[in-house]
Parts: structure tokens; sequence; C-alpha cells
């Protein structure tokens, strides 16, 4: 194998509690109804998917693109009270950097993933956001253009994942998935039984060795 490439929400950061939560008070603020779906449907959407999904299927009364800046306003100030960085995590990272290209291929809008490259200074060269691809997770497009961007095909990639949709893309694209299943919304079973398994991203380092 030669490149490892790692989802943000759920792998590095203990974020997808907080994505709940600032879209559910978003969508009371604006009108819209939370459906108990709404939670695992929109993880890994990219952010013009969720932010019609608020719209269409939750009902607020914004354009998606108004829903969708609302809300990630919202996580940036909630970022800048308090990054939930996993622990351990960023020694994973700078473990695996050590001897492998790695890269992050992320739901989150760019704009949150520079806010967690800038806190952590992780030496991650390459990042990519679903907003810049035509569909989001479990599509496999977020993950094969971070490959493309390593220039690694994706065949020679770990991919390092928490949710469904996210291991639905990656396997998608044809890597070698190691799950770090997220205890807040655990992983479909029968995607799990697909892939490795680890019980923290503390042991990505040796799981790699």
């Amino acid at each position: 194998m030669d490149a490892v490439i790692f989802d943000l929400d759920g792998v590095l950061i203990d974020s997808e509690q907080v994505w709940d939560e600032v879209r559910q008070a978003f969508a009371a603020a604006h009108g819209g109804v939370w459906t108990p779906e709404a939670t695992r449907a929109m993880q890994g959407m990219s952010t013009p998917e969720w932010g019609e999904y608020l719209v269409s299927a939750v009902g607020v009364r914004l354009t998606a693109a108004e829903a969708s800046a609302g809300v990630i306003a919202e996580m940036e100030r909630a970022y800048a009270s308090h990054l939930p960085v996993i622990p351990g995590a960023v020694d994973a990272v700078r473990a695996v950097a050590a001897r492998y290209p790695v890269a992050i291929a992320s739901s989150a809008p760019a704009v949150l993933i520079k806010v967690f490259l800038d806190v952590t200074g992780l030496p991650v060269p390459v990042a990519v956001s679903s907003e810049e691809c035509a569909a989001g997770k479990p599509s496999p497009d977020v993950y094969l253009l971070a490959a493309s961007r390593l220039g690694v095909p994706p065949a020679s990639c770990y991919a390092v994942e928490d949710s469904t949709n996210g291991l639905k893309a990656a396997l998608a694209a044809g890597m070698t998935v190691l799950a770090v299943p997220n205890p807040h919304f655990p992983p479909a079973a029968d995607v799990l039984a697909q892939v490795r398994v680890l019980s923290s991203i503390a042991d990505l380092p040796d799981a790699l060795a």
C-alpha cells in the first residue's frame, strides 16, 4: 500500500454530535421539523446535498445555499469555542504521515477542514472536500479525487472511516478500508463485515505496520 486517506468527522474530530445539534437547532429556528432519519441520511452528504435536504426533507424555510451557509457559520463558531479532536488522532496521523503520503477526504466543507489543519498543524498535503465533487458519500468521488491528487492508484490506498456512508464510499473507490466505528452513530453491521475494524484511531499506526 502506498498512501493513507482519512475521513475527518468521526475519525479525527468527534464532531458528528456537534453537526447534529447545530443542524437541529438551525432547522428549528427556521421552520423545519426534524425527523428520526435525518441524522443518518445527511452523514456523508456534500454541502449542497445536505443543504437541499434541510429544505426539501426537514422543511427549513430558506434556500439550500442559505441553509448550508447558516449551518457552516454555526459550526465555525462551535469550533472556535472548542475543536473536539479525538484523543490519539493527532499522534496517529503524525505517525502514519512519517511512513506514507496522507490525505483527508471529507464531507466537511473546506473551511472547516482548514480550521482542523490550522489548529492541529498536521502535515496533510492533500485535503479534499466533497464540495468539490459531483456527489458526496456513499459515492466514491471524494476518495477518488484525493487519491488522484496524491498521485496514487485507489487500489494502493488505505482509507480510514467511521460511518456507513463513508465506508461504502471507500469500498466503492476500491480501497483497503479500516473502520473506527462511530460510537454515537454505529455503522451498519453488514458494511462493517466487509472491512477491518479497529477499536481506536490510536491503534492505526500498529495496524499498518
